[in-house]
């Protein structure tokens, strides 16, 4: 009766893991690809989760940057919402103070504000980013190896 019962179970768990789905499931946690070096420093990947997507509205993208990559100041045509999902982040808008962002942390940029943000000199990080489609990211300056190893060094003191 014991040995029946377990088979019973394992076949009901079987049947529904085996289940055809008409979902569109699809998982953050692949890496995703390798960016190529065009608007930063370092190494990146980026997994485009939603992209593109007219009935959804905005785009969500999971980024990786690997210790001591940054990327160059830029602007998005739609605020922007970064979530820390792993690691260390800095963060800086434009005539404001560098910050450090930790796993948890959720940040809003709004609209047309000029900003950076990166790993941390060493830690990796992961985010989110959820972001209007529609325009693409306008860069503006490129964040130098020695501008960003001066915030490393101010927000370490801090």
């Amino acid at each position: 009766m014991k040995n029946s019962i377990l088979l019973l179970f394992i076949l009901a768990s079987a049947s529904v893991f085996s289940q055809d789905s008409d979902y569109g499931v699809s998982s953050y946690l692949t890496e995703g690809t390798k960016a190529p070096n065009t608007h930063y420093i370092g190494e990146a990947w980026l997994n485009a989760i939603y992209h593109d997507d007219e009935e959804l509205g905005y785009n969500i993208t999971k980024a990786t940057f690997k210790a001591n990559s940054t990327l160059d100041w830029h602007k998005h045509g739609s605020a922007q919402v970064l979530i820390i999902v792993d690691g260390e982040a800095y963060y800086q808008e434009r005539g404001n103070e560098p910050v450090i962002l930790k796993e948890g942390d959720i940040i809003k940029c709004e609209k047309d504000i000029e900003h950076w943000h990166s790993s941390t000199k060493y830690s990796d990080v992961t985010y989110l980013a959820l972001y209007g489609g529609g325009q693409p990211t306008t860069w503006t300056e490129v964040v130098t190896q020695e501008y960003y190893d001066k915030v490393a060094e101010k927000l370490k003191r801090n």
